[in-house]
């Protein structure tokens, strides 16, 4: 899986005749027999309580250190930090969507909101009814909405279809992939007032309530402590440093693996496994990425909690190989530079029509 490509229908049957050998869907049955009677599908409260405590013990402590700084330039320090912070919120609301925290619907969605809308300033029902879609079909070329050509191609054909930004951007996408992260927290809020009149929308009044509270204490508080000047500044470094992180959490996870295109038929186990990868490194990268570096097995079994999935993982990658599917996992350094390579090489198109 050194170089990912797009899969097709004329895509080689070798990586998809396995799951033909038996009735359809019971390879991944099987799995999730495995991963069951191994009991990593049960709730971890107490690691959840933990980690939620110490995020939210982190944001009041930031904004204690925002209010005692006054209008002071050491204010970026606090700015850098809050980034980060946001950036475990939104995995924590990430986690809530997923049902890991709680079981029930009603306990995750009123997380979901306060975590999301409250305290981040992106909407929980619209982000959520974007991620469903996404698990759904994985890179897939008209399912996904996360390799739709808004902005940047991921594919091709998307390059030689593309018309507008997407194609003056996508000539040199690789280069400003992450100079546009730094407008991916704006961005995401946003597209969540946007999405308060959508269709999709089922509590827009509540969520709409939710995320003008979050902006009249935000913009408030950097107004009222901070000079115009300072206020400007210490929200550039916030938000683009915020964008960065969450963009870096999420663009290891699928970008520059295989692409979907419509026809090409996979079942749910080869689906989710080869247009994922997982990021080795430890503790660190665990704690960074909020377990989404196991990204293979969170597709498999989105409503896993965080701490079960290294366990899963080795149970996964054993499974894969009895079957003869490519699992492909490597560092985090090594994950960006298949991202940006993929990017650019998908671009050439662009390039070469100039």
């Amino acid at each position: 899986m050194a170089n990912p490509t797009v899969l097709t229908e004329n895509t080689s049957i070798s990586v998809l005749e396995g799951g033909a050998r038996r009735e359809r869907g019971s390879d991944f049955a099987e799995l999730s027999r495995r991963v069951t009677e191994a009991g990593l599908l049960r709730r971890r409260p107490l690691y959840y309580s933990v980690r939620f405590t110490l995020v939210g013990l982190t944001l009041a402590g930031g904004v204690v250190s925002f209010l005692a700084l006054g209008d002071s330039w050491a204010q970026l320090f606090v700015a850098v930090g809050l980034a980060v912070v946001f950036g475990q919120l939104g995995l924590a609301a990430h986690d809530l969507a997923h049902r890991q925290v709680f079981s029930r619907r009603r306990p995750s969605e009123a997380g979901g909101l306060l975590t999301a809308n409250l305290l981040l300033g992106m909407s929980y029902g619209w982000w959520m009814n974007k991620h469903t879609r996404h698990h759904a079909n994985p890179n897939h070329e008209e399912k996904d909405p996360d390799v739709a050509p808004d902005l940047l191609v991921w594919s091709r054909g998307q390059a030689r279809r593309a018309v507008g930004i997407p194609r003056f951007i996508g000539k040199h996408q690789a280069v400003l992939f992450f100079p546009l992260l730094t407008l991916e927290g704006l961005n995401l809020s946003f597209n969540s007032f946007k999405a308060l009149r959508g269709p999709s929308m089922k509590r827009p009044r509540l969520e709409g309530t939710l995320l003008v509270a979050h902006f009249a204490l935000y913009f408030g508080g950097l107004f009222t402590v901070l000079s115009p000047g300072k206020a400007l500044v210490f929200l550039a470094v916030h938000q683009g440093l915020f964008g960065i992180y969450l963009g870096s959490v999420f663009a290891p996870n699928h970008k520059g693996m295989p692409m979907i295109e419509e026809g090409t038929r996979l079942d749910f186990l080869r689906r989710q496994v080869l247009t994922s990868r997982n990021v080795d490194g430890g503790v660190f990268v665990d704690a960074l990425m909020g377990g989404l570096n196991y990204q293979i097995e969170h597709h498999l079994f989105p409503s896993m909690p965080t701490p079960a999935l290294a366990r899963a993982q080795r149970l996964t990658e054993r499974y894969c190989a009895e079957l003869g599917i490519p699992y492909h996992h490597t560092g985090l350094l090594a994950s960006h530079r298949e991202a940006l390579r993929h990017m650019r090489s998908v671009g050439e198109p662009l390039r070469a029509a100039r």
